[in-house]
């Protein structure tokens, strides 16, 4: 495989060092053009040090001094604010892994999918929010998008591209979270610290709070929708506690393929690194012997009903799912800072969904228009549950 130029976005979080990690697993395969992080500067450094980055990036300006002063006399260049972040987004690169958190990740999203080249998303939000605008972008550019998400990436890797006309359905399993046994009278005493501790996956605080909610599942569902063309019935989700299997593709024939691995996000990360071919890792082997059991149940809509409004969402269509990821941003944050209450989350989500309804959202203008609107009202919603 001839190197291949890589950019990271969201570069010091859990998906960006986990990739950074694998491409210094095989130096002489990769090349890093930039890394792009929020605030966190002395990190960012050292990692664009490790890898000699021609160009870091932080997009809070009040981080540049600390990064320029870390990269002094390093080689690689220091640089910050949104427009940085772009410029270097549309650097000639082969692969680029797009995994800034939130709507902040779409701008830069955009721009290097409409450079070019492989963009591997692991920034979900970018075609919750705009999914029309990203999609448009692909087909102009020619780009190839590949899903990091370990759901969706299992979808990739068993979905025939020979049989998709054969395709019945697809299913992404979920591991339930942390209070998948949980009753609702339980749920109202859930704090923060509780919600980020992940029974299975090792991720931030807000996915995690996310894969509480089954809010997470329900962002992924309409990811799904965009990036394998598919309506909403033809999307299930499946709680799985054990996370070994990740994805399911039935056919009309009765054969139903699915992918299976470790619960690692190194091996949905590989594999787009490595594509079309692949590479080693050093996820843990799957033992299926020592895993023993697997088991499966229906989600729970009432005790869960994040997964029920992104449903919705879906199907009526336009702005809606951008309204749904913003009031859940803006609600997450709220009760991260124990402002709101777990089952608030979901509440101020419906109520933000019933206030804005469901306006078009063409553009990456109007997209980030309505965002902003949704975060208004979730504010407002916010403030008379606080």
């Amino acid at each position: 495989m001839a190197v291949r130029t890589v950019s990271v976005f969201g570069a010091t979080g859990s998906v960006g060092t986990q990739t950074l990690k694998l491409i210094g697993l095989a130096p002489d395969a990769y090349r890093v053009r930039a890394l792009v992080a929020h605030r966190s500067a002395e990190k960012l450094a050292a990692l664009a040090r490790l890898h000699r980055a021609e160009v870091a990036v932080v997009t809070d300006e009040a981080a540049y001094p600390t990064l320029a002063e870390a990269l002094a006399g390093s080689g690689v260049r220091a640089e910050a604010g949104e427009a940085a972040a772009l410029a270097a987004a549309a650097l000639p690169t082969d692969w680029t892994m797009a995994a800034i958190t939130g709507a902040a990740g779409l701008a830069p999203t955009l721009a290097a999918i409409k450079r070019g080249g492989t963009i591997v998303l692991a920034n979900k939000e970018s075609l919750v929010c705009a999914g029309d605008v990203v999609l448009a972008a692909v087909r102009a550019s020619g780009a190839t998008l590949l899903p990091a998400d370990s759901e969706h990436n299992a979808i990739f890797q068993t979905l025939e591209a020979a049989n998709r006309d054969a395709v019945e359905k697809i299913a992404l399993t979920a591991s339930g979270g942390p209070f998948r046994s949980f009753t609702l009278a339980e749920m109202q005493g859930v704090t923060p610290e509780m919600a980020v501790r992940h029974p299975v996956w090792s991720m931030g605080m807000k996915i995690s709070v996310d894969s509480a909610t089954l809010m997470n599942k329900g962002l992924e569902l309409i990811e799904a929708a965009r990036i394998f063309d598919m309506p909403s019935e033809q999307i299930d989700v499946i709680v799985h506690p054990q996370s070994v299997i990740h994805g399911l593709v039935y056919y009309r024939d009765g054969s139903v393929l699915a992918q299976l691995g470790s619960p690692d996000m190194r091996v949905p990360i590989g594999h787009t690194l490595a594509w079309p071919q692949r590479m080693q890792t050093p996820a843990p082997r799957l033992d299926l012997a020592k895993v023993g059991t697997l088991t499966f149940e229906p989600p729970d809509m009432q005790r869960f009903p994040a997964l029920a409004l992104s449903r919705a969402a879906l199907i009526a269509g336009g702005g809606a799912p951008t309204i749904l990821n913003a009031a859940n941003e803006v609600a997450v944050a709220a009760f991260l800072s124990k402002r709101i209450g777990f089952l608030d989350i979901a509440r101020i989500v419906g109520d933000v969904l019933n206030q804005l309804g469901t306006p078009q959202a063409a553009s990456l203008d109007a997209v980030m228009a309505l965002d902003l609107a949704a975060r208004h009202a979730a504010e407002h919603l916010v403030a008379r549950a606080a």
